[in-house]
């Protein structure tokens, strides 16, 4: 065990010299008990510590450095070589110092494992300095009972007028082109702490102030400091090779003071620029959970492909931009639109817009065919929704049907979706409907409180009037259940009536035949329906839509075993890989070793993709119940307070970033705290871990209770409670 021997002598000051023995190394240890910052053996790292190397790389290069020596962490016992070196270096214990860690394993462009082990400031004396190098050794002590190795850096402690920390680059925007200071006054401690949030400036590459938050802060540092510290961020980016986090200090003098350096650990994501503009607005309503990849196949795929024949048609984009890029696409299986391509954003650059000739001489090319298709419209998605009807009356019982003819429907479902997505679309876009017209959920809402009026069960009830299929998501493993009607939520629970005792269906001859007949039999009695209701030409194709994909869902289901698989596995398949498996091809050998995706939180209302398909949420003008974001990303899970039971998706609520709760974050969901500031330990430390985490979010102990569950998004800042925004 490293340590420091009890047997020292009790001076106040270094006029009584050491007594007894010093065992700072292990045995059989030979380094030298102090190495003085300037001398080159102090700027190895696997002696002096990361911390203690950086300082002393930095004082070599002439930045300005506090003088001081390091206590290798290989050193041996020579008690009076340090009692001489803190002898030299307090003035005779007239002069306090700061004894900090400095381990080879904090400190480096892996990991800066802020605030991990401990430091003492204001040491003054002889045995409060031997009680210092104690506590900083014992902090290499781990959990797991292993210790790391650990050198000490002892420097005169300053006294600032200003302190904080500067980062070369911005790590929570992920600018490399700014950088970013946080100050406070004293020295940068309680900022890194957490006990104080700063006054943060914005500067540009050379120096010059963007920005200052808060706006109306009471200035700290004159625009001649920011300079000041804006050479010292470029005169360290280019010692160390790469922008620095580099906590300083101005004095009462003026004078700047450079307390540590260390790599950026944790840049936030940044979208290449010209990513495209996502969200998943347009397309929630219809595929609104996460999807496997044999879902994505059988409605992302034909959604995009229509919804780019109708942006075409109407002249809308490019029709190369359209053969190229994917209008619907997903993110971790959950589907999301270009909103520009789909106009449902406003131009980036909006009088570019407006000169820019192309889009006008595509909605000039394209209004001649445009204003045929207005008034041709009604009609044409008539003849689709009859020719779609008369198919399906036609299709048989899956359980009928071989391997190669339920692939050969599935074939057809896909084409089908093509067509009834572009004309949907084009009939929202083009066709005027009443402000009261008819919808299909408005019909499905009325039918489904009959049906449960009439004690029927959920399947019984979608075999009675399919309509109420809207009021669903399709899936093919999970059987969507109808939401519960204004009734049934006041009322008390009932117990189902048994099958055979509930009225039968109404059997009539429809032109849904085959989602009626042609699924398994439910409840007893075969899937049967009233007429489809008259609705306007959009909802028409959007309730056809629907059934196609419930027809799809009834398809796999049946093939699932005819290629010797179940339904779990076969929506691992993509849709090439199942249609060759029921023509008599062998499925894909590596199957059993395919795992379903790991479950994500819903995507951001408007988003972009960075390298690795990292989501990074679009900043939004105001905060909602949030704070500040420090740590991108986005997550759901059940608020903890850090005692009790660990819920298995904890979001941990804090007042504050304590360095203590470092041990909590390996585990967590998200991290929530009133007060903080995005460069203390805490958020460092969640920004490696790629953990969401705001800053700032007022009174969030008190409105985010423990149990409740919280979304939280670490790009916006936004907390709310719930599963989603």
């Amino acid at each position: 065990m490293t340590t420091l021997d009890e047997r020292h002598g009790d001076g106040a000051h270094g006029g009584e010299g050491p007594r007894g023995e010093v065992a700072l190394g292990p045995a059989g240890t030979h380094g030298p008990a102090t190495v003085p910052l300037e001398d080159p053996g102090a700027a190895l790292p696997r002696h002096a510590g990361s911390k203690a190397a950086n300082l002393a790389r930095a004082a070599r290069a002439g930045l300005p450095v506090l003088p001081g020596f390091v206590i290798p962490h290989d050193a041996a016992g020579h008690p009076v070589a340090l009692w001489r070196a803190w002898d030299g270096l307090s003035d005779g214990g007239t002069r306090p110092l700061v004894v900090r860690s400095s381990s080879p394993q904090e400190d480096t462009e892996e990991s800066s494992l802020a605030g991990r082990f401990a430091s003492v400031l204001d040491v003054c004396g002889w045995p409060a300095f031997r009680t210092a190098v104690r506590t900083v050794l014992d902090s290499a002590h781990r959990p797991d009972g292993s210790t790391a190795p650990m050198a000490v850096l002892v420097q005169l402690m300053l006294t600032a007028r200003v302190g904080g920390v500067l980062f070369g680059a911005d790590p929570v925007e992920g600018r490399a082109d700014r950088m970013l200071v946080s100050a406070v006054r004293g020295g940068p401690d309680s900022l890194v702490s957490g006990e104080q949030a700063g006054t943060n400036y914005w500067l540009g590459g050379r120096g010059r102030l963007l920005r200052t938050e808060p706006d109306r802060a009471e200035p700290l540092l004159t625009r001649a400091e920011l300079a000041r510290l804006a050479r010292l961020a470029r005169r360290a980016r280019k010692v160390f090779g790469g922008p620095q986090d580099i906590e300083f200090g101005f004095d009462a003098g003026g004078r700047l003071w450079l307390f540590q350096s260390r790599p950026i650990t944790a840049m936030a994501v940044r979208p290449p620029r010209g990513a495209r503009l996502l969200g998943p607005g347009p397309v929630a309503e219809t595929l609104p959970g996460q999807l496997a990849p044999l879902e994505e196949d059988l409605w992302v795929t034909p959604m995009a492909r229509g919804l780019a024949a109708a942006l075409d048609i109407a002249g809308s984009a490019p029709r190369r931009l359209l053969r190229t890029v994917p209008v619907v696409t997903t993110v971790g299986g959950r589907a999301a639109a270009d909103l520009r391509l789909l106009g449902a954003v406003a131009p980036a650059h909006r009088w570019l817009a407006l000169l820019n000739p192309a889009p006008g001489a595509r909605r000039l090319a394209a209004a001649w065919r445009v204003g045929r298709l207005t008034a041709a419209l009604p009609g044409l998605a008539t003849d689709l929704v009859a020719d779609v009807d008369r198919r399906l009356a036609r299709i048989p019982s899956p359980a009928g049907l071989p391997g190669p003819a339920l692939a050969a429907e599935l074939r057809w479902t896909r084409r089908a979706l093509v067509s009834l997505h572009a004309q949907e679309t084009l009939a929202g876009a083009l066709l005027r409907e009443p402000p009261r017209s008819r919808t299909a959920a408005g019909t499905a809402l009325p039918a489904l409180a009959d049906a449960r009026a009439r004690g029927l069960s959920d399947d019984r009830a979608v075999a009675a009037d399919p309509v109420i299929l809207t009021l669903t998501a399709p899936s093919l493993q999970d059987r969507g259940r109808p939401p519960r009607t204004q009734a049934q939520a006041s009322a008390p629970a009932q117990t189902a009536a048994p099958a055979e005792a509930q009225p039968p269906a109404p059997s009539q001859d429809g032109a849904q035949r085959s989602l009626l007949n042609g699924g398994p039999k439910r409840d007893g009695a075969p899937l049967t329906a009233a007429p489809a209701p008259a609705l306007p030409p959009r909802e028409a194709l959007r309730l056809r839509i629907r059934w196609v994909q419930e027809l799809q869902v009834r398809l796999v289901r049946e093939a699932a075993p005819r290629v010797g698989s179940g339904v779990a596995d076969v929506t691992l398949l993509r849709w090439r890989e199942l249609g060759a498996a029921l023509d008599g091809g062998a499925l894909p050998g590596d199957l059993h070793a395919r795992v379903p995706r790991t479950a994500s939180p819903p995507l951001p209302d408007v988003f972009r993709l960075a390298e690795g398909d990292i989501v990074v949420a679009e900043h939004r003008d105001g905060r909602g119940d949030g704070g500040r974001g420090v740590s991108g990303g986005r997550a759901v899970g059940t608020v903890w307070d850090g005692t009790g039971p660990r819920p298995e998706d904890p979001v941990l609520v804090v007042r504050t970033l304590d360095p203590a709760l470092a041990p909590l974050l390996p585990g967590l969901t998200g991290l929530v705290a009133q007060t903080g500031s995005p460069l203390s330990h805490l958020a460092v430390l969640a920004r490696e871990f790629g953990l969401p985490a705001v800053v700032g979010a007022v009174d969030a102990v008190r409105r985010f209770p423990s149990g409740a569950r919280l979304t939280v998004d670490g790009t916006t800042g936004d907390v709310r409670l719930g599963d989603a925004p």
